[in-house]
């Protein structure tokens, strides 16, 4: 113990932990953390998602898996869920689907501690956590309770959004974890029948903030329905449309997060 903060714990089986972030809803940051770990499973990286957003998880949806249960092994822990080749774990398998999470701090605290180390992880090379919004109790908990390999940050070109994301960009610093980079969503819209560009929430909005903080743009994702559409559907677009410009955005951000730190 130091300071009163938890020893940092390794998470048993697991090489690389990556946050996913963005600090607000409403960015599509839990479709590109889960399109990021299927575009790492098809590149030969064994990789999980572990969905730490209590309040709101979106991982039974995204991967088709709700209503789900996970088993337990012969030590009482959690066996995670498969979809797509990628293994996952949320609050949402244990919890009835429209049931609210009406939890204070500590329970929340008790409920990520679980999550974190009672999960029989297979052999690893990577886990991505899809991070809840904001900077708060969650945020601090993982960051104090296990090393992490960076964090990737998720925002649209908005300003508004952007001022969340910068707020999530210091939390990480503060706490001593790598920004990885940035990962500007959502950005420009191309007209299907006329072919035109829109922009529709601004013009290389991360692009810019992040030539301000010094850190890396990592990819930019498109505006599309069919990433939209394959998120509610259950099957995400790099599963839905592998050869599809969508699907190949996130096939090069994470050959980008790879690069970074280091991945087989």
């Amino acid at each position: 113990m130091k300071r009163g903060l938890p020893e940092k714990r390794p998470i048993t089986n697991v090489g690389k932990v990556i946050a996913v972030s963005s600090a607000k809803g409403g960015v599509g940051k839990s479709t590109v953390a889960v399109n990021l770990a299927l575009a790492a499973a098809r590149q030969g990286i064994t990789t999980g998602i572990l969905d730490t957003d209590i309040y709101g998880p979106s991982i039974p949806t995204l991967l088709n898996l709700e209503g789900m249960e996970p088993d337990l092994d012969p030590n009482n822990r959690l066996l995670p869920l498969t979809a797509y080749g990628v293994k996952a774990m949320s609050i949402g398998f244990l919890i009835p689907q429209d049931s609210p999470v009406a939890w204070r701090g500590l329970m929340v605290q008790k409920a990520m501690n679980q999550l974190l180390f009672e999960v029989s992880w297979p052999k690893l090379d990577l886990l991505i956590l899809d991070m809840p919004p904001g900077t708060g109790d969650v945020q601090l908990t993982i960051t104090q309770s296990i090393e992490l390999a960076g964090a990737v940050i998720v925002s649209t070109p908005q300003d508004l959004a952007l001022r969340d994301a910068v707020r999530g960009v210091d939390l990480f610093k503060k706490v001593g974890v790598s920004i990885l980079g940035m990962v500007q969503n959502m950005s420009t819209f191309t007209c299907t029948n006329c072919g035109h560009h829109h922009d529709i929430f601004g013009l290389d909005g991360v692009r810019k903030k992040c030539d301000q903080l010094g850190i890396k743009l990592l990819g930019d994702i498109p505006l599309h329905a069919r990433i939209c559409h394959d998120a509610d559907a259950g099957k995400p677009t790099v599963v839905a449309d592998p050869d599809g410009p969508q699907a190949q955005a996130f096939h090069e951000l994470i050959k980008a997060v790879g690069k970074t730190v280091g991945l087989p």
